[in-house]
């Protein structure tokens, strides 16, 4: 799991660090908006832990610019200011949680841990690759947010390749996931589904599917 700590406080950012670091986690340090933005663009992460009051601005300004982009990772608030108002404010934005300093570093990792587990959890009902997104538990599809409409035999099958992005499915394995028996369905069935569910996502400029002549198909 990666980390991504913003403290300009150089003493407590290394103590973090250390802490985390010897959870086995793997620890990344900003001391600014401008490194926090630039390592973001560049890292993925699991979770942030992120100080308000940073050199060259807000970590609530940047906590909301994040959250306008999509990012959804869990973030974690270490702040000096501990009245109700900012800890309403830092949930308000989009924190998971607002951990008052100073601290105790046991809580700090249990609450670490905590959003990991529930991060993890929800990873598992939402399915995503390239802007296009499954939830599970709703049957809920959507392509760079907006809402897609499928049947269920189309949501069926996007959710196939999307537990194989990448991969070569060949028409046998498809059918069998998506019918009892692939040897009961007519051989241009599975050509028809993959033609309507081409016609829902792609456009002449982004393609997600490629055919694959006498095997089957593949989820760029």
């Amino acid at each position: 799991m990666k980390i991504l700590v913003v403290e300009d406080h150089a003493k407590l950012a290394g103590f973090i660090r250390k802490a985390l670091a010897e959870q086995s986690y793997t620890v990344a340090v900003a001391g600014s908006c401008a490194e926090a933005a630039d390592l973001l663009a560049e890292e993925k992460f699991d979770l942030v832990i992120l100080d308000i009051g940073l050199p060259d601005g807000s970590g609530l300004g940047l906590l909301r610019a994040w959250r306008e982009s999509g990012f959804n990772e869990p973030v974690l608030i270490l702040s000096a200011r501990d009245a109700v108002d900012d800890r309403v404010a830092g949930l308000d934005v989009g924190a998971d949680v607002y951990l008052p300093k100073p601290f105790q570093v046991n809580e700090l990792l249990a609450n670490v841990r905590a959003l990991l587990r529930r991060q993890s959890m929800a990873r598992k009902t939402v399915l995503s690759h390239r802007g296009i997104a499954l939830d599970l538990v709703a049957h809920a599809a959507t392509l760079d947010g907006n809402p897609l409409e499928l049947t269920a035999r189309e949501f069926a099958l996007l959710e196939i390749f999307l537990h194989n992005a990448g991969r070569i499915l060949t028409r046998t394995f498809i059918s069998e996931k998506i019918w009892q028996s692939h040897h009961d369905v007519d051989t241009n069935l599975l050509d028809v589904y993959m033609s309507r569910l081409r016609a829902r996502v792609e456009t002449p400029e982004s393609k997600y599917f490629r055919t694959v002549r006498g095997v089957g198909y593949q989820l760029l």
